[in-house]
């Protein structure tokens, strides 16, 4: 388990990011479920049941996107300071967005992993049909076809899931951060 200075559970953050359809929430849920089993306490957020509860006032401009992404922060930061670990699932598409995570979260251990996914998997795995309604306009700047993903520089993990099926990606998230 892991304590801060009071010698209470010290709670962290899991931010996993990267282009729609990338199987973050897949990821996330499983890794979850994982923590749960090594009986530390956590809880999901997930950009898409956000989106549909207290950021739904949001679009997916870059000022909505940068609300969306410091309100998710803010929310990850109060639960992981009660000593929870915070497993996040969002697209993040931007370096700035990135950097804002890490601006929020200065007193809480935060891990910000890659999901390396390329577009044409993303394109292939998407069963809600998101990319095509993009790429005929029914879909405004929707993230890899109207609106850019920035490749990530600066400190994270990555997860190149050509390479790794769901179970070694999530042994790999556990070796990101768990001691």
């Amino acid at each position: 388990m892991f304590y801060n200075t009071n010698n209470s559970f010290q709670g962290r953050v899991i931010w996993l990011f990267g282009r729609p359809c990338a199987g973050k929430t897949t990821i996330g849920n499983r890794l979850a479920e994982t923590l749960r089993n090594l009986n530390y306490p956590v809880i999901t957020l997930d950009g898409d049941e956000l989106r549909g509860t207290i950021n739904r006032d949001l679009g997916f401009s870059a000022d909505d996107r940068h609300e969306n992404i410091r309100r998710s922060a803010e929310m990850a930061r109060v639960l992981a300071k009660k000593g929870i670990f915070v497993v996040c699932s969002f697209v993040t598409p931007t370096n700035k967005l990135r950097h804002l995570i890490n601006e929020i979260l200065p007193d809480v251990p935060c891990e910000l992993i890659f999901i390396d996914t390329s577009l044409e998997e993303c394109k292939r795995r998407d069963t809600k049909g998101h990319y095509m309604q993009a790429q005929t306009g029914v879909i405004n700047d929707f993230t890899g076809v109207g609106s850019p993903f920035e490749e990530p520089v600066g400190e994270h993990h990555i997860l190149n899931t050509k390479y790794l099926n769901i179970e070694d990606a999530v042994k790999k998230c556990l070796g990101f951060i768990l001691p």
